[in-house]
């Protein structure tokens, strides 16, 4: 799965689920143990991660949601995807 950004030891990343369970643009997130699947818009879909890690994660995703769709995009048509810029 490409990895998106890494961040305060959150590790961002994305896939294409054509047809997946989901059914809405979302990003794949792991922070030590913890996993969790969140939407483009901050909600947890699956999973679970620490709230302090979940605002720094809600924070990202409001600076770079563009970027974001932008994968998502690419992804789902079978191209290639790009980094974004983690958290600092």
């Amino acid at each position: 799965m490409p990895v998106l950004s890494m961040f305060y030891g959150i590790i961002v990343q994305m896939f294409s689920e054509i047809g997946g369970k989901h059914h809405k643009p979302h990003i794949h997130v792991k922070y030590s143990d913890q996993r969790a699947v969140v939407s483009l818009d901050g909600e947890i879909l699956e999973g679970e991660i620490t709230k302090s890690k979940m605002i720094l994660l809600e924070a990202w995703i409001e600076l770079h949601r563009d970027e974001l769709i932008a994968n998502w995009e690419l992804l789902s048509a079978g191209d290639e995807y790009f980094r974004i810029a983690p958290l600092k």
